[in-house]
């Protein structure tokens, strides 16, 4: 699990969590709070990504909602996934709901929905619609019905909502889904029969296992120890400032040698002592020797989870923090069914070397009943039809060995309607693995595996930690290294991450000094739909304007001769590039006049296979293989997997890339009815452009990851001193329209002019983006 995204709304305004290295998230939220202000820190609680923190600070006569946004890899278990939420709200909520929306390529074997709140009453209110591959389940009570009682303040509604479900395991090389590139391989082959496991059990007897935490482990214990079977072997170890074992070798489970395990089991008392952690992992591994997996168990939040997280790794197992409280013993026992029943040891999962690279971890221990092995990586051809797997193991009775083309599905078709986890899933999902395997390889194990040797020195471990940092804060996730920072700014206007209620109005004037970082924003309509608008746009004299619903914008002309083309955007990574043809202003003036326009673009990605011709008089659309033909004077739409074009008469032209980039294009014409001589011009807006690269440039698309500037002005003059990438420039108010908005008329906003073509503002010079044509 990993939090991803973090919206707050103080006293009306929109605030956008950003992911920062953890210590200077720190920092800005201990500056925020100390100042009285309203702040926000989501952090990783451990060296793990399977819990948060939320630290909140709410200045005086505030309002605060904010919204959390987490993604999660469910894990499948006893033959299920499950889907847990905690409600807490204490209060009844004006409008409480719960909605869930599954989708399951291969099937879905079952479905439930039930919650430990749940009275007659509100079972009903548990809404569960299920086909072959898709699940909606909602639960959504009235104020009143969440009331203990009529007019009470008090709520029912306490406890866990669980879905659990089950997905039709039929292939034995499993499920491979490809988006963009990158590829997850989920392993769960069916009709496995299990295979004779050797296990230890580890008992501490310290002074921090007194009272219920011991009985409960003893009860645990024999309740798993006549759930073995005669085939296995296993051990007990306990300790607390000494080792000790109950056999020194292992044992076979016969029904003798279990009863006399239970006996030795109900003798086992807390003592008191401090444990020496060196002693017990060398003892441990003598007593192990290799020939068996070990699996540890912590009780509370006071133990020290990562010392046993590493030793059952060291030793082909697993670890559990177990909660305390009365179900202590059902997850001791719970704990112990999950990993009851091995059904391949030594798991070898493998790809064709010269098809995949940037693999996650290939090898495993074991494979057990109920559960599956995910793997990723990304694709070095674009020939997913042809992807091989292979998977060789050891099984209950001879080796196991399947090999065979994949079964590809298609996820365009799978989720039409869907925005599946952010796009590009099978990439975060990648990269949220390889971030996990990082930070575990930060520490000693024995974990080795063809394409990741063992971790030992300080130098690699440093190597990891850097690694997993530069792609947390790449993709924007929340682990151990990184922390989300939600701060409000001294002043809206100079917020890095500000969003508006487009009821409100916004002010031009700008503060003095202020170090300004621009990004994209949100815009947040009435009834909680979000629209991403990024903020770059090319249109009208200035032609570029970046943050243009901020109050200090930045503006600044590029002249061009009329047929001169420049790149506004490049994406290499992914293929999407816009050029830009320049027309002058009147359709006779000679060449080399100052003011002149946007007059034709030219849009393409090439790995979605798009292309797009667009000019003043019509559109041409080029996509899998068609040529459709647009004209301005027509209300249009096409969509297909990749593309969803929106054509609104004489006005603008909206397109969104799937899981690329959205962006329209103003068509202006009105403004020069009643003078024949002028030129009608196109303008260029980005809508959103979160998944094109970091490396993105061009005139426009190199400010699409942010700039930094800081101006000071006078207020007896327009003119004012901007800092900007180690240069002091003189710039000047302006104020030019957006037109995204407001599409006829256009909203006036001001902004800061950058003389010279934009020299020193933009990267280079303006004839570097000088491109030979539109495509």
């Amino acid at each position: 699990m990993s939090v991803t995204a973090q919206l707050w709304e103080i006293n009306g305004r929109v605030y956008v969590g950003e992911v920062k290295e953890k210590e200077k998230a720190k920092q800005q939220y201990e500056k925020a709070t100390s100042a009285g202000k309203t702040a926000g820190l989501v952090k990783a609680a451990g060296r793990k990504m399977e819990k948060f923190s939320v630290s909140v600070n709410i200045a005086a006569n505030s309002t605060v909602a904010f919204v959390l946004t987490y993604e999660e890899l469910l894990q499948r278990k006893m033959g299920q996934y499950e889907i847990l939420t905690q409600v807490t709200p204490e209060l009844p909520v004006q409008e409480f709901q719960i909605v869930a929306d599954i989708y399951e390529a291969q099937g879905l074997a079952f479905v439930e929905a039930s919650a430990t709140f749940l009275t007659n009453e509100l079972l009903p209110l548990v809404k569960k619609t299920v086909t072959d591959t898709r699940a909606h389940v909602s639960f959504s009570p009235t104020l009143e019905q969440q009331r203990k009682c009529p007019g009470c303040e008090g709520t029912i509604i306490n406890g866990d909502f669980i879905i659990k479900y089950g997905v039709k395991q039929e292939q034995s090389l499993g499920e491979v889904q490809i988006v963009n590139g990158y590829f997850v391989h989920f392993f769960a082959p069916p009709h496995l029969p299990r295979v004779p496991k050797n296990v230890v059990f580890v008992i501490d007897r310290s002074g921090s296992m007194n009272g219920m935490k011991m009985q409960q482990t003893r009860d645990a214990l024999q309740a798993i120890l006549k759930d073995l079977h005669e085939e296995d072997h296993f051990a007990l170890v306990v300790f607390d400032s000494t080792v000790s074992q109950w056999r020194n070798s292992l044992t076979k489970a016969t029904k003798k040698n279990v009863s006399q395990a239970i006996n030795y089991v109900k003798t086992i008392k807390d003592r008191g002592g401090v444990s020496d952690i060196k002693v017990i992992q060398k003892d441990v591994q003598s007593a192990i020797g290799g020939n068996m997996s070990l699996f540890c168990l912590g009780f509370g939040n006071d133990v020290d989870y990562s010392f046993l997280d590493v030793m059952s790794r060291q030793n082909k197992g697993l670890a559990r923090r177990i909660f305390t409280g009365s179900d202590a013993t059902l997850q001791l026992q719970g704990f112990y069914d999950e990993v009851s029943s091995p059904l391949l040891l030594d798991v070898d999962l493998r790809y064709p070397e010269n098809t995949v690279d940037l693999l996650t971890k290939t090898q495993y221990s074991q494979l057990f009943n109920g559960s599956e092995i995910v793997v990723s990586g990304q694709l070095t051809n674009n020939d997913p039809e042809n992807f091989l797997v292979e998977v060789f193991a050891k099984g209950a009775e001879h080796d196991f060995q399947v090999r065979g083309k994949a079964r590809v599905l298609d996820t365009d078709v799978i989720y039409p309607e869907k925005d599946y986890i952010f796009g590009d899933f099978s990439e975060r999902l990648w990269a949220y693995l390889t971030i996990q395997q990082l930070l575990e390889n930060r520490f000693p194990t024995q974990f080795v595996n063809r394409h990741h040797s063992d971790v030992g020195t300080q130098q690699e471990k440093d190597r990891n930690s850097a690694k997993a940092l530069e792609m947390s804060l790449r993709y924007g996730f929340v682990t151990p290294l990184t922390s989300m920072v939600v701060t409000k700014p001294e002043s809206d206007r100079s917020s890095p991450l500000l969003a508006d209620k487009l009821t409100e109005s916004k002010t031009a004037a700008t503060g003095r000094g202020k170090k300004e970082t621009q990004q994209p924003l949100l815009i947040v309509y009435a009834f909680a739909i979000i629209r991403v608008i990024d903020g770059f746009l090319v249109d009208g004299d200035p032609h570029f304007m970046i943050e243009p619903d901020r109050g200090d914008s930045l503006c600044f002309n590029i002249n061009g001769n009329p047929g001169t083309i420049f790149n506004l955007v490049t994406d290499a990574k992914s293929g999407f590039i816009v050029n830009g043809e320049i027309v002058g202003k009147k359709k006779d003036a000679p060449g080399g006049n100052s003011n002149n326009y946007i007059g034709r673009l030219g849009i393409s990605h090439k790995k979605l296979g798009v292309r797009l011709d667009v000019s003043t008089q019509d559109i041409s659309v080029f996509h899998d293989g068609k040529h459709i033909k647009l004209l301005w004077s027509d209300t249009a739409s096409v969509k297909s997997t990749n593309l969803d074009l929106r054509l609104v008469k004489n006005c603008s032209l909206t397109v969104t890339l799937k899981h690329a980039v959205k962006f329209e294009v103003i068509k202006h014409s009105k403004v020069w009815k009643r003078q024949h001589k002028h030129q009608e011009y196109l303008g260029f807006y980005t809508l959103d452009s979160h998944h094109l690269s970091a490396s993105v440039h061009g005139l426009l698309g190199q400010f699409y990851r942010g700039i930094e500037f800081e101006v000071t002005e006078s207020l007896q003059s327009p003119d004012a001193i901007m800092y900007v990438k180690g240069q002091t420039l003189n710039v000047t108010r302006h104020w030019q329209k957006d037109f995204s908005q407001q599409v006829i008329d256009g909203k006036v906003m001001p902004c800061w002019f950058v003389n010279n073509n934009g020299t020193g503002l933009i990267d280079g010079k303006p004839l570097d983006y000088i491109v030979s044509g539109l495509f």
